[in-house]
């Protein structure tokens, strides 16, 4: 692993170990801009790796760039564990959406983001970084987009390894759905995940998570159909252990305790669209009978 790692003109990767899921097994931080520089995803909770990482970041200043700000993409404990620490040794701010402020509540955060708001950062090339607020993984999630150089900070809407998990607890599959669509009609030429290699197709990415999504959204529905969870006759519905093994029947079985999760979160996109329902823990489709 090549670290740290020219990516573009003003654009640095640091690839850091972290407690993510697997198949990833490292968090991507980047510096953005020539000379006034940003920070994305203070990632590493490791003692080692948090020394290599500030061995990258105070490297930036003999070639003369200076930190201005370290931001958050969201609060996940792959994305932030280096976040309080790394602000403190290099006595610069925490800048993130202001729906991270209640999920850490340890964390300083001087400034808060917000959708469609641009960071300038100083330069012999003048860098503008187009905030985009893009809830669905995390209510807090932001992406940062220099449209000029067409250059995409995604964080975890997608992964050059691996997919994204939306988790029910925190996550919206509507709205996740909704906004890869919207990075898709960006027209970014490279997005750089948090997890895995730059991406240089990546509409054509973000258009293939959309249709894998809807693809598993099918199977999903086709589960409530099955029998013994909401067909015709109606047995009370099923419970996600019951719909599990039939709509992801093509995943391995160690890995259904995540798919349950993405489970889950397709049937509340279901719900809300009036295609599915709940009772007591049960599925059915809308209108099944009751037993």
């Amino acid at each position: 692993m090549i670290r740290p790692r020219a990516i573009a003109a003003g654009v640095e990767a640091f690839a850091a170990r972290t407690p993510t899921l697997p198949p990833a097994t490292h968090t991507n931080s980047y510096a953005l801009g020539g000379r006034e520089v940003l920070l994305v995803e203070p990632a590493t909770p490791y003692e080692d790796e948090r020394l290599e990482w500030l061995a990258w970041a105070r490297g930036l200043a003999s070639r003369g760039r200076s930190i201005v700000a370290i931001a958050v993409t969201h609060h996940h404990a792959d994305h932030v564990g280096g976040a309080r620490f790394f602000a403190a040794e290099l006595g610069v701010p925490i800048w993130a959406h202001a729906e991270a402020a209640p999920r850490l509540r340890d964390v300083p955060i001087a400034r808060r983001l917000s959708d469609r708001e641009v960071v300038r950062l100083d330069g012999p090339a003048p860098t503008a970084l187009r905030v985009l607020h893009t809830p669905g993984h995390a209510p807090d999630h932001l992406c940062f987009f220099d449209e000029a150089e067409g250059v995409l900070v995604c964080g975890d809407m997608v992964a050059g390894v691996g997919t994204i998990l939306i988790d029910p607890r925190d996550g919206d599959m509507a709205e996740y759905l909704a906004q890869l669509e919207r990075l898709a009609a960006l027209g970014a030429r490279v997005a750089l995940p948090a997890h895995g290699e730059p991406i240089d197709a990546p509409e054509a990415l973000f258009r293939r998570y959309v249709a894998h999504r809807l693809g598993r959204e099918q199977r999903v529905a086709a589960a409530l159909e099955a029998p013994g969870a909401a067909g015709s006759g109606g047995d009370g519905g099923a419970t996600l252990e019951e719909l599990l093994p039939v709509a992801y029947a093509d995943t391995a079985p160690h890995l259904w305790p995540i798919a349950r999760l993405s489970l889950e979160a397709h049937l509340i996109k279901l719900e809300r669209e009036g295609r599915a329902a709940r009772r007591e823990g049960r599925w059915r489709r809308a209108g099944a009978a009751r037993g």
